[in-house]
């Protein structure tokens, strides 16, 4: 077995810093979406609660490579022209793939909340009421804030599972981690080595994420302990 040169380990780094770029950005509009999700059907009006029901199950039922191959290849095409060279020119692999990752993801993500909400006793949200919050004081101050420490261990889960599946955007092209193991190991021939520190620098990634939510996870649980 030989070891990689310099240039090689220096794009296998690369490749794991646009990882995590890729999976900052896609993890923000995941949790942005689905807290816009989450309070949209906790309005509990008819035809806005249709449309998240169809958003989430498609999302759900669709597999994740072909969400990202259509966003690719097939939203550019109902652009107008400029647009569409506009960000072929500007990393549209980059920028397109992490909006199928987000969008993929707050699907899964606003069930999880969900859950923690429907934990939430309903006499908060007539507390809220009583206290003269409308809808969105109440659920932006009171009960959103209560449903995502509930909802934090799944939340976590979602998180490392989203970094994990930011090697399918490869797919279209994004010099991330697994694309870029893919390019030296057809380059040297090396499977084991490159794909074996691949391994190490996954594994790296999830155990600072899950690291990171245990923190999170017991500060909250303090905070919690301390206010009762």
């Amino acid at each position: 077995m030989t070891f990689l040169s310099p240039d090689q380990i220096e794009q296998l780094l690369w490749g794991l810093r646009t990882t995590v770029f890729l999976f900052a950005a896609s993890w923000v509009l995941s949790f942005t979406v689905a807290l816009i999700l989450v309070t949209v059907r906790a309005a509990n009006i008819a035809p806005l609660r249709w449309a998240v029901d169809i958003f989430v199950a498609y999302h759900r039922n669709v597999p994740l490579l072909v969400h990202v191959l259509f966003w690719y290849f097939a939203v550019p095409e109902v652009l107008p022209e400029p647009i569409r060279f506009w960000l072929y020119d500007h990393g549209a692999e980059f920028s397109l793939a992490a909006i199928a990752l987000g969008l993929g993801s707050s699907a899964y993500v606003s069930e999880d909340i969900r859950s923690g909400l429907r934990a939430i006793p309903h006499t908060q949200f007539e507390a809220a009421t009583a206290l003269g919050c409308g809808y969105i004081q109440s659920m932006r101050y009171i009960i959103v804030p209560q449903a995502l420490r509930i909802s934090l261990p799944p939340l976590i889960g979602r998180a490392l599972l989203l970094f994990k599946n930011t090697s399918v955007a490869m797919a279209i092209g994004v010099a991330e981690l697994t694309y870029q193991t893919r390019e030296i190991e057809n380059e040297t021939f090396q499977t084991f080595t490159v794909f074996g520190i691949a391994t190490v620098l996954y594994l790296m990634g999830t155990f600072l994420i899950t690291a990171f939510g245990s923190w999170l996870n017991a500060r909250v649980s303090v905070s919690n302990g301390r206010r009762a």
